[in-house]
């Protein structure tokens, strides 16, 4: 599939990052169960396609943990990464789980859209790296900061897109065992 359009995400080179997805945002922010349900759309299908996940948590002594029901979605063996700064990117865990990955096009999803996920966006735009914003899965308090966070996302160079173009641009093609097990989440 080398002669693929570069705007699409490669199954062979993709790696997740899923962003501050924690308690204490599921009351504030905007739209916060359909960003959790997309958000365990692309860690389910980034599992099914054998490709890295990493998740992040923003100082988890006062926010808390990854929501539960995101936690009980990830594949097995994804690191979660406590951080305060507000990009992944230059936190010690992170770094050691994104060289273990290798990869070359991130999808990036969670919250806050125009803090931790803008800032985590340009650091991997300014190291080189493809981005892929999945929309439908990064929310902030407000839609003017989530709109705010994509448009700035779009003009650094990031590909805004959602969950379900991102894993069906992976696969490439119907019919594999794993195109049936990511429709089965989908219906």
């Amino acid at each position: 599939m080398s002669n693929r359009h570069p705007a699409l995400a490669m199954r062979e080179d993709a790696g997740l990052i899923v962003i501050d997805v924690q308690d204490a945002f599921a009351p504030v922010i905007d739209g916060f169960d359909e960003v959790l349900a997309n958000c365990g759309l692309l860690a389910q299908g980034f599992g099914i396609l054998g490709r890295p996940v990493i998740v992040t948590e923003q100082y988890p002594k006062g926010l808390g943990h990854t929501v539960a029901a995101l936690a009980q979605r990830l594949p097995n063996g994804t690191p979660i990464i406590e951080k305060t700064r507000f990009s992944a990117c230059g936190v010690e865990g992170f770094e050691a789980a994104f060289d273990v990955a290798r990869c070359n096009t991130w999808v990036v999803c969670g919250v806050e859209a125009h803090v931790c996920v803008n800032q985590t966006v340009h650091d991997l735009r300014s190291r080189g790296a493809s981005v892929h914003v999945a929309a439908d899965a990064v929310s902030s308090r407000t839609q003017a900061n989530r709109r705010a966070g994509l448009d700035k996302a779009a003009a650094c160079g990031a590909h805004v897109t959602s969950a379900e173009m991102v894993v069906f641009e992976m696969l490439g093609q119907a019919g594999t065992p794993e195109f049936k097990a990511i429709s089965a989440l989908i219906r």
